[in-house]
């Protein structure tokens, strides 16, 4: 194929369509907080081409395990009546219980990865509620590496095998990091030893973005979800321990979840919220919608609100695991979207995805289906076996509206909710965004076992990056907290001088032995 001519040392990037990138880093939004705007071109092409790039394996969160289970509402958020804050129904009566399924995972490898890798650890939670489905899709660890999603297939694939070796090298991940500052944060928690979870009964659970919640008036709260575990509290590894656990058994958590439901030791955990109201908190010296932040507890305590209870392996992985299909946009009535753009990103990719990988009809498979009445006009595509109607529904209308015997539109429960904005359209990073300040507070926060793994970890995976990556990332720390910069960079020192001590040792051997052997080292 040719092309026009445009220089051999052009560089820029463009989109599929050739149209020069001027801005890689920020999606079209009203405001730099958001919301964004469909018209995001290179956006959508950019993610929906990421969701599709493997077949039939997920892109990412390939390797999982999963279990059925229930979840009991308290009725209350805290001490307050939960329909103070939201209508949705499952919350609102103590002792409701909701059937749930739930997927554990990794996020980056295969699905046949080690399980003790170094790597966040999805943790979703598909509530089939009266008035439908309810996914809540999120991670263990509370914040996250990025907050626009237009940055998410590059960070990826960042963090993915090298495409041409195949082979992991840190210095990749690094080199996007080290250019992102937002993730010091996420960096921080991932090479401390909360970036390797003992197993799936003994980690947390968050939502990571902020979502909403709206009462039956329409007045709509700032919420965060927390999954705190119950009855065995949390448990990390330190590298060593993955690595001797690793050696033995690359499917230990999976292994660990279906043996402790098979022994009738449940595992639980308590869903906890954080709620603000819903404004932009100019008080605070980070924006609430920043999913590289963490909402300080003591600040915006942890509400209880309800707890899950895992009770039932599945009788197919196949079939419940890998076929689940969980999507960031699958609310009910009483929850709601803010305005955070990753979130907004999230919605439009999970979706699609689901529909790429396991089919248009990806609802209709029992594990995915709703256990509430499902009635639609939607039809047809590959592997349709049911028709989404009503009883008494007039077969030949699959539109709305009609006036012989279709489908009209439900009742609202509640007044709209109905935010207002005023902001222009924009492509910028939010105005609060504070890179540093909460990954130095993390860091001062772990204890000094903690602060030990975390820097030799660090350094560990640093040492075989470019200088100009390391100095970035150096930077990075020592802006979060002098300390946490200068031991890195000591690390380092040590590690180049230990590295140029070992060479020159093995240099000196070689001389000693060619000696020896009566041959010259001179090359001639």
């Amino acid at each position: 194929m040719e092309h026009l001519e445009t220089g051999s040392e052009d560089m820029t990037l463009t989109n599929r369509q050739g149209h020069p990138i001027s801005d890689n880093q920020n999606i079209r939004t009203v405001g730099n907080r958001g919301p964004s705007t469909l018209e995001n071109y290179h956006f959508i092409e950019k993610i929906s081409h990421f969701d599709r790039e493997k077949i039939p394996e997920r892109v990412v969160h390939a390797r999982g395990a999963g279990a059925h289970g229930y979840f009991e509402a308290y009725g209350k958020a805290g001490n307050e009546p939960v329909s103070k804050y939201t209508r949705a129904k499952l919350f609102q009566e103590a002792g409701k219980r909701t059937p749930v399924f739930v997927r554990f995972s990794t996020v980056i490898h295969g699905g046949h990865s080690p399980e003790t890798l170094r790597d966040p650890r999805g943790f979703a939670v598909k509530f089939y509620t009266e008035d439908g489905n309810w996914d809540l899709v999120g991670n263990n660890l509370k914040v996250f590496f990025i907050r626009d999603p237009l940055k998410f297939p590059d960070m990826v694939h960042a963090f993915r095998p090298d495409p041409v070796t195949n082979l992991p090298n840190p210095e990749r991940m690094f080199d996007f990091v080290s250019n992102s500052p937002e993730a010091t944060h996420m960096i921080t928690f991932l090479f401390s030893p909360w970036g390797i979870p003992a197993n799936y009964r003994q980690m947390q659970g968050s939502g990571v973005n902020t979502y909403k919640w709206v009462n039956e008036a329409g007045e709509a709260m700032l919420v965060k979800y927390h999954w705190e575990p119950v009855k065995t509290g949390i448990k990390n590894l330190t590298q060593r321990e993955a690595e001797e656990i690793q050696a033995k058994n690359t499917s230990h958590a999976t292994q660990d979840l279906y043996e402790a439901i098979e022994l009738g030791d449940f595992p639980e955990w308590e869903l906890c919220v954080q709620l603000l109201s819903d404004d932009e908190h100019p008080e605070l010296d980070f924006d609430p919608l920043d999913p590289t932040k963490l909402w300080d507890h003591e600040r915006f305590p942890f509400l209880p609100v309800g707890k899950m209870v895992l009770n039932k392996n599945p009788e197919n992985y196949f079939a419940e695991v890998e076929q689940a299909a969980f999507g960031t946009g699958v609310l009910v009535d009483g929850l709601d979207f803010s305005d955070d753009k990753l979130l907004q990103g999230r919605t439009f990719s999970y979706s699609d995805t689901q529909r790429h990988r396991v089919g248009t009809n990806y609802l209709q498979l029992p594990i995915n289906a709703p256990k509430a009445k499902v009635a639609t006009n939607q039809r047809d595509g590959q592997m349709a076996f049911i028709v989404d109607k009503a009883p008494g529904q007039n077969p030949h209308v699959n539109y709305e509206p009609s006036s012989l015997g279709g489908l009209h539109e439900a009742q609202k429960t509640g007044k709209d909710h109905e935010p207002a904005y005023t902001a222009k359209l924009v492509r910028e990073k939010i105005g609060r965004p504070n890179d540093f300040a909460q990954a130095g507070d993390t860091f001062r926060k772990f204890s000094d076992e903690e602060r030990e793994e975390l820097i030799g970890n660090l350094v560990d995976a640093l040492k075989i990056c470019e200088p100009v990556i390391q100095d970035n990332m150096i930077a990075h720390f020592t802006q979060a907290d002098p300390e946490y910069g200068r031991r890195v960079s000591e690390g380092l020192a040590k590690a180049k001088s230990d590295s140029a001590h070992i060479s020159s040792d093995s240099a000196r051997q070689g001389a000693e032995m060619a000696e020896r052997s009566g041959q010259r080292t001179d090359g001639y």
